[in-house]
């Protein structure tokens, strides 16, 4: 099979298209035909080995995943002996994060416990840009939040993957939402649901008068003392973009001021998987998909996320 494969971190130059084995799935496993694909910062991260604590579980000197890719959506082509939630021909969608990633190829082997039945009215390319971004947007809301019906959400990044789930997640659960990104983004944040956008080049939430219940936040580029200033008693803000200072100070900001600061690391939950495919079915999510690239284009959607010149997400077709 074809598959993108990388053996040094480094750039996407490091990235090259190859035949290699088709895997095997073992007795706890299912083989799937991976029809589309997506790119999330985390193939980022892994493409370069940065921040350097990715390492330790990725591969210290060498890249211990060769082949990048989390989100997949496909069909089903073989099960393993142990495999009981799923038959051959099943069409699912998963994240292959917690398993060693894989995504970027013609097929995949995954455990079941991280796949669901894809959502029914979503094309493959649709359905597989859900799993990693959907699934962190519900969990940094729902179990770090504790977002509640009438909450006054801000989401900071609200134009990205996660942001982008994470304010239709929100008005899902009737939340009051302050979507902030650039400009250019304006009318994607309000098809989304946002109820008020915030274009950041004009003006800093953080030096407003507003308060607000929960913000989640993906560039985490405000410190700690400014995120408070907008908080109300009681407040809760959650950081799903990498930041030194939440994960190390939010401990102790929370205890000193009431307010709850925590950082957010997302895990592949089917359950979570299963409720995102309902409210897809629903209506009351769609993802955003800016562009599509094929297999061996892998490099130049990578590229395009580097950049910073992406809203929504960029899907695989394979």
């Amino acid at each position: 099979m074809k598959a993108i494969i990388y053996q040094e971190y480094g750039s996407t130059e490091n990235l090259k298209l190859q035949e290699i084995n088709q895997p095997e799935p073992k007795a706890d496993e299912v083989l799937i035909k991976v029809l589309a694909a997506s790119v999330n910062q985390a193939d980022r991260h892994l493409l370069s080995g940065t921040p350097f604590p990715v390492r330790f579980t990725a591969g210290l000197f060498r890249p211990k995943f060769q082949t990048l890719g989390a989100d997949v959506s496909g069909v089903i082509k073989r099960i393993g002996k142990n495999i009981s939630q799923f038959k051959v021909g099943d069409e699912v969608y998963g994240d292959l994060s917690g398993i060693g990633f894989g995504g970027f190829a013609e097929y995949a082997v995954a455990k079941e416990e991280i796949l669901a039945i894809k959502p029914k009215n979503l094309s493959f390319g649709e359905t597989a840009a859900m799993p990693m971004a959907s699934v962190t947007a519900l969990q940094g809301l729902r179990d770090l939040g504790e977002i509640q019906k009438g909450d006054e959400v801000l989401i900071n990044g609200a134009s990205g993957g996660v942001g982008g789930f994470a304010v239709q997640i929100a008005k899902a659960y009737g939340a009051r939402v302050t979507a902030v990104c650039s400009g250019r983004n304006e009318e994607l944040a309000k098809i989304q649901g946002a109820d008020e956008v915030i274009d950041y080049s004009l003006r800093d939430f953080t030096k407003e008068d507003r308060k607000f219940d929960l913000i989640l936040d993906g560039p985490v580029n405000h410190s700690l003392s400014e995120i408070e200033r907008v908080l109300k008693e009681n407040g809760r803000y959650v950081a799903f973009g990498f930041s030194m200072e939440a994960l190390l100070l939010g401990s102790w900001k929370s205890f000193r001021t009431g307010k709850k600061f925590k950082t957010l690391l997302a895990k592949v939950k089917q359950a979570d998987l299963k409720l995102m495919a309902n409210l897809a079915d629903e209506g009351k999510i769609k993802p955003y998909i800016q562009q599509s690239f094929t297999l061996d284009e892998v490099p130049q959607a990578l590229d395009l996320l580097i950049n910073g010149k992406v809203s929504g997400k960029l899907a695989i077709t394979i």
